[in-house]
């Protein structure tokens, strides 16, 4: 199962860390937007391709360093169609890197849009009995709070095509319990969703043991990871918070199996824009943001070890 892919990733490369390629158009070093605009012009396009660049230098600069790179759907989105473009290619080139790509898209819809999610980010659409694949993600972020309908799509997908999902369960943003933290019968809203999602997952664990549907858990509740590690054994967590949002190595090793499994970390702003912190204008942004990477990878070493 995917799972195994991304794990098997990670223990080669002893790190369990993935870089967030979520960039706004001020994220991008102003040499890149400048020539970017003079050759393609101020708008969208301008903008969407000073984007590109930028990725391809982060992704030239970490492909040997991480298992995985997260492009957030929103960041190209809000530039139209051609942000959108982008989004595909930038996937594609980090597949051609040999890395992971977790596409960072959060759909939660009734069963049938499900399936169209589904095919444009994971197994393809069918078209005079031919498959065309658009995204083409080896996983997505999913939103399972409208129940099991929406995600079982996607589930059925992943295993077409041996790939996964990682479905909201304890999110690291500051309102996140105003609903996930509520009490339900004997259970918290995010343990049933937890519960939940392990359970339909049921039967399709791979050889580290963990199925292919996983839960975000956000670093910023390093209590409840531990507990939700605990309690969801066969559930790989995606764990988002780490340095920008205030979670830290030691709080994010409650992720981890004794074997060092079973969770990757995120860091987006941390990678990306690591340039801002040197002084040089962004002219040495890839060096930055692999340096950035390095620092994070040994951080979150020296509390979890990968066996």
């Amino acid at each position: 199962m995917s799972f195994d892919v991304l794990q098997d990733k990670i223990r080669a490369m002893k790190n369990p860390t993935v870089a967030g390629l979520d960039a706004r158009i001020e994220y991008v070093p102003a040499h890149i937007r400048e020539k970017a605009f003079a050759e393609f012009g101020p708008g969208r396009k301008g903008a969407a391709e000073a984007i590109w660049q930028f990725n391809v230098g982060l992704i030239d600069a970490l492909c040997d360093i991480v298992p995985a790179v997260k492009p957030q759907a929103a960041y190209y989105e809000n530039l139209g169609w051609q942000g959108m473009e982008v989004l595909e290619r930038t996937i594609q080139y980090a597949k051609t890197k040999g890395l992971f790509v977790i596409a960072d898209i959060k759909r939660g819809d009734i069963g049938s849009t499900a399936s169209a999610y589904a095919e444009g980010w994971l197994s393809g659409t069918k078209i005079n009995g031919e498959t065309f694949k658009a995204f083409d993600a080896d996983c997505v972020t999913l939103s399972g709070y409208m129940g099991s309908d929406s995600i079982k799509p996607f589930l059925d997908a992943a295993r077409i095509e041996n790939k996964c999902v990682f479905v909201l369960v304890k999110t690291s943003n500051p309102g996140s319990g105003e609903l996930q933290d509520i009490v339900a019968g004997e259970r918290l809203v995010y343990q049933i969703m937890g519960d939940l999602n392990e359970r339909i997952a049921a039967g399709t664990e791979g050889k580290y043991g963990y199925s292919i549907a996983g839960a975000v858990t956000g670093a910023t509740y390093p209590s409840d990871i531990r507990a939700l590690r605990k309690r969801l054994q066969k559930t790989f967590f995606l764990v988002p918070g780490y340095g920008a949002q205030g979670g830290t190595a030691e709080d994010v090793q409650f992720a981890f199996d004794k074997y060092g499994h079973g969770a990757i970390v995120n860091s987006s702003r941390g990678i990306m824009c690591a340039w801002q912190k040197t002084r040089r204008d962004g002219l040495d942004f890839a060096d930055a943001a692999r340096h950035a990477a390095i620092t994070m990878r040994d951080d979150i070493q020296k509390f979890v070890t990968i066996v």
